[in-house]
């Protein structure tokens, strides 16, 4: 069994706390960060997940994102509020990570989605994220709190939720005024299908090109949704029966 760590958020996490303000008057303000300091936090972290699983002593597998987003092409303004930058000292703690971990950058992909891959590729380890995105994955999942296990139905189950609820944090709307909740509910009673998706875009004018950008926005990939030889993702296209009652099988 091996951890597959979010390793993204804990880096920035640990190297935001490392960081301190130094005012000189004068309108001027610096931040300063000791490396050290950003690197052992980390470790600390890392040590934390680890210690949940003390009984299995498990191997980890450390993921980061890549400096350039596939999904930035199907939307270019993916993220595009995310313009904060990255703590003082991110990328060194990364490199510095390298000598010590296990590290998986995967060309054009979020850590998301390298575990996506990895983990359905290699099944029988366990995520450990504080991403929604990640329950739809199934496995084992560590939301930082509890275990959890996603069934292999639920996985593309909370992807169409995700389609229609949107993330706004990661910047795609969805259907506007439906959450996660109503979503749910509309699945719940028409069925967990595209077209069940479909009808929720159309009803609030929106076209089918709108639904499938938002699909696949919101889509984590699986092994499946990744062409090996080519080094890029597969984008997801449903079939018009698609369907995510007990995984993805054509209506009766």
């Amino acid at each position: 069994m091996k951890l597959l760590v979010d390793a993204d958020y804990v880096v920035y996490k640990c190297a935001a706390a490392a960081e301190s303000e130094i005012d000189f008057g004068d309108d001027v303000i610096v931040v300063t960060s000791r490396f050290t300091d950003a690197l052992n936090a980390t470790v600390r972290e890392i040590n934390k997940i680890k210690n949940k699983f003390l009984w299995d002593v498990p191997e980890i597998i450390l993921f980061f994102s890549d400096s350039v987003n596939f999904r930035k092409k199907i939307e270019p303004t993916y993220k595009g509020h995310r313009n904060r930058k990255k703590p003082c000292g991110y990328k060194r703690v990364i490199n510095a990570l390298k000598n010590r971990y296990e590290v998986i950058i995967m060309p054009t992909l979020e850590a998301d989605d390298s575990m996506g891959i990895y983990a359905t590729q290699y099944p029988d380890n366990i995520i450990c994220s504080p991403d929604k995105d990640m329950r739809q994955i199934p496995g084992k999942l560590y939301n930082m709190d509890e275990i959890t296990l996603i069934k292999d139905f639920e996985g593309p189950r909370w992807h169409l939720v995700q389609s229609i609820a949107g993330d706004n944090t990661d910047g795609y709307s969805g259907v506007p005024g439906l959450g996660v909740k109503r979503a749910t509910a509309l699945f719940e009673e028409h069925g967990y299908s595209w077209k069940t998706v479909l009808k929720a875009f159309k009803d609030k004018g929106l076209d089918e090109d709108t639904a499938l950008m938002n699909a696949r926005l919101a889509r984590i990939l699986t092994v499946d949704d990744y062409d090996f030889e080519q080094k890029e993702p597969k984008l997801w296209s449903p079939s018009a029966d698609y369907r995510a009652d007990d995984g993805a099988r054509p209506e009766a």
